[in-house]
């Protein structure tokens, strides 16, 4: 897997992939689409629009006790490990009712992320043993940088591995390591974040 982002001229960024690299991307969007579960249901026009308006924001409390959902969701002020005293309660309740107003939309958000990247990766299809190029600008590179940051987040979870320790853990696995598929997963992801980051960086 050696593909990554390079900058167009008329703005942009494009990226060839082969064959087995569009499937692997689409199998974690689909991966990380299901993870995040399913997305909102459509409002009802008959109701009552004030009513809809604080049955949108009524969101979750808790934070989800997946760790990678938890990384997805990260608590806003203070989670459970904040302590016991005080200022944490109060930390924790800020927490809580920031989580109620802002999860659902984010939820949203992030899937509607990972669907940009299967529906753009569902266009492209490759020539024999040659690769298609990918040409992402506007909201879809943006889409696009939401949903590896989050394909990362998720696989930093499932590996346990903390930025802090990445390097120490990540470059040293056996290739008979079970991990090391996914460890190659992560650090590709994290190329094409890169890439597609200093992509953008070339336009401001």
């Amino acid at each position: 897997m050696g593909g990554v982002f390079e900058p167009l001229k008329a703005g942009g960024a494009a990226i060839a992939l082969d064959e087995i690299e569009i499937s692997i991307l689409r199998s974690l969007a689909v991966q990380l689409l299901e993870l995040i579960g399913p997305g909102e249901p459509e409002p009802d026009p008959d109701a009552d629009p004030l009513a809809a308006l604080f049955a949108a924001s009524d969101g979750p409390t808790e934070p989800p006790s997946d760790p990678a959902l938890a990384r997805l969701f990260p608590d806003a002020y203070g989670g459970p490990e904040t302590g016991p005293d005080a200022d944490a309660e109060e930390l924790r309740a800020h927490s809580a009712e920031f989580r109620r107003f802002t999860e659902n939309d984010l939820r949203t958000r992030k899937r509607e992320d990972a669907l940009a990247v299967v529906r753009s990766l569902d266009g492209l299809s490759p020539a024999g043993d040659g690769a298609a190029v990918l040409e992402v600008d506007g909201e879809l590179r943006l889409r696009w940088l939401g949903a590896l940051n989050d394909l990362r987040l998720t696989i930093a979870a499932r590996l346990d591995i903390t930025e802090d320790d990445e390097s120490a853990v990540l470059f040293r696995l056996p290739d008979d390591d079970p991990r090391k598929p996914m460890v190659m997963a992560y650090l590709w992801l994290g190329g094409l974040q890169e890439t597609l980051v200093e992509t953008l960086s070339d336009t401001l």
